[in-house]
Parts: structure tokens; C-alpha cells; sequence
């Protein structure tokens, strides 16, 4: 490979794969690059990306979170749930929804702060109580629908503010919030500092402990968010729907670290990556395939993608 190549695929690589894909769907259906379709895309996303974000604030840290379904999951249950059996309004269930996920990211930090489990292990078994919850609660797993739900609950999904799809709306002020906190304040450089070496920042007077309650708990509460517009949109909560979003959240923030110049978490790389994987969802959905043989594709796109982006880190160093 000559260095100008080389040179070509450090910088782009990523970007024309993305060109590539969308010249590729365009020309099997030209109903690809319509307004309404590139419309669907950024609204189909939202909500990964509203996980996504939180999963890129735990892994800055250098942890995971394999919660953040159940996180998504208890927004859902708990707004759908104050809203059906107590009666609250809109807006008290939404804080009712959040609370719910906060109590998921509060059980993580307990684990991972208090016991001193690692946040691998400590998050897999919140997964695993969430799920427990989850059925026992609705008897093995049935949906809880609200079909009368306030439709000021029901315009976070199917809503719009000045033309723009609400949950979009929501998606950009979240991403903005995340962008200003981790890239442009000390706190930012701070939870970086954790992921990067732990034990000198700790050395250094970093309040540790404080920053991954504070990461973990943000975390799970921005999944709630994204719960909240999950169950507007159907106007039921399904448990352990969240669990479909884990591994393309995970996905988008790896994609997106390797994204970066020094190989971190960073909320533009996020925002590319599952922006990304929207567009390969969509086209695949508009070729008509069935679902085994998208999912099949989906994933070999994916673990194509991945490999590229680390290639392109290597060469770039």
C-alpha cells in the first residue's frame, strides 16, 4: 500500500465507507436520499443515540454498562405505570420515568463504588435483577399498555417543535449538554482522567468515587430519557425492550472512539457512528430483505466498519 493510500484511508476512511453506503442504497431505491426518508433516519436514531450518549460517558471512565436496556426499561415501566395506576400527569411521570433510571445507576455505583466490583460484572447483574423485576412484575413478561395516556406524554414521541420531530429535539439537547460537559469542561477532563490512568488521577486528588456515582448515575437517567420516548411512541411498556439497544449503543461508542485522534470516547464520534448505523438499518429495510438476512448483513457491515475504523487509527498514528 503506497503512502498516499495509506494517507487517504487515515483520514477518510471512515467517511467514504459512509458515501459508499449511501450511493449504494440510493441507487437501489431512490427513496433513499428523499427529504422524508433522511427524516426517518435522524428520528429513527434518536433514541440510540440518547443511550449511547450515556454509554460514552461510562466508557470515558473506562467502564461499561451492560444496564443501560434496564435503565431504558424502568423509564418506560415506571412513567407508564404513574401515569395508568396513580393517575400523574405528563410531566410527573416523566420525572417518575427518570427517577426509575436514576434507582438503576444508583444500584451500579453501589456495586462498583461500594462493593468494589467491577463495572463489567457489576452492571451484567443489575441486567440480570432488572430482568428478574421486570417479569415478576408483569407476570412473565406481558406488556403494560396506556392508551389513553396525556398527549403531551404521547408528543415526546409523535410531537414536533417548529416542524422538527420532538424527540430529535431532545436527542440535540442532550447531545449538546454532553458535548459542553465532556468536551468542553473540567469535569469532562476530569472523567477522561479516569479512564486513562485511575489510580494517578486518584493519586492527583480526583474524588474518584464521586465522579463514577455521578457518571453512572447520569448515565442510566439519560437512558430513562430515551425510555420516556419508547413507550410515547407505542403507548405501552414491552419489558426488556431495552435490551436491543446495548450492543449498537456499545457499537457506536467504540466506532466512535476509534473515530477520534487519540483512540478516546468523544460525543462527535458517537453521533457519526450511530448516525451511521441509521443509514445501514434504513437501507437495508428498504431493500426488502427478511429479517435473518439483514440482521446477517447488518452485522458483517458492522464488524467491516469496526475493523476499518481501527485500521484507520493505526495508520493515522
Amino acid at each position: 500500500m503506497n503512502q498516499t493510500l495509506k494517507s487517504i484511508i487515515a483520514r477518510f476512511g471512515f467517511l467514504i465507507i459512509i458515501v459508499a453506503f449511501v450511493i449504494f442504497f440510493s441507487a437501489v431505491n431512490p427513496v433513499f436520499l428523499g427529504g422524508d426518508n433522511l427524516m426517518n433516519i435522524v428520528e429513527g436514531s434518536a433514541i440510540l443515540l440518547i443511550v449511547a450518549l450515556g454509554m460514552t460517558l461510562i466508557v470515558a471512565t473506562g467502564g461499561i454498562d451492560l444496564s443501560v436496556g434496564i435503565a431504558l426499561d424502568f423509564g418506560a415501566a415506571f412513567a407508564i405505570v404513574a401515569m395508568k395506576e396513580y393517575g400523574f400527569g405528563w410531566y410527573g411521570a416523566a420525572l417518575i420515568g427518570i427517577s426509575g433510571g436514576a434507582i438503576v445507576g444508583l444500584l451500579n455505583a453501589a456495586l462498583i463504588v461500594g462493593l468494589k466490583v467491577s463495572p463489567f460484572l457489576a452492571t451484567l447483574g443489575t441486567f440480570f435483577i432488572g430482568s428478574s423485576v421486570q417479569r415478576i412484575f408483569t407476570n412473565g413478561g406481558g406488556p403494560i399498555s396506556h392508551r389513553r395516556m396525556p398527549q403531551e406524554f404521547r408528543d415526546l414521541a409523535v410531537g414536533d417543535v417548529f416542524g422538527i420531530p420532538t424527540e430529535v429535539v431532545i436527542a440535540a439537547v442532550l447531545v449538546l449538554a454532553y458535548f459542553i460537559v465532556m468536551e468542553r469542561s473540567i469535569i469532562g477532563r476530569r472523567v477522561h482522567a479516569l479512564g486513562m490512568q485511575r489510580s494517578a488521577a486518584r493519586v492527583a486528588g480526583l474524588k474518584v468515587n464521586k465522579y463514577l456515582i455521578l457518571c453512572f448515575v447520569a448515565a442510566s437517567m439519560t437512558a430513562a430519557v430515551g425510555g420516556l420516548i419508547a413507550s410515547a411512541n407505542i403507548r405501552m411498556f414491552t419489558p426488556l425492550s431495552g435490551f436491543s439497544y446495548l450492543l449498537d449503543a456499545i457499537a457506536a461508542v467504540f466506532i466512535g472512539a476509534a473515530l477520534h485522534p487519540r483512540g478516546r470516547p468523544n460525543i462527535p464520534g458517537t453521533v457519526i457512528a450511530v448516525l451511521f448505523l441509521g443509514v445501514i438499518a434504513n437501507g437495508l429495510n428498504l431493500m426488502g430483505l427478511n429479517f435473518n438476512t439483514k440482521d446477517a448483513l447488518s452485522g458483517i457491515i458492522l464488524v467491516s466498519a469496526l475493523a476499518l475504523v481501527v485500521a484507520q487509527q493505526k495508520l493515522r498514528h
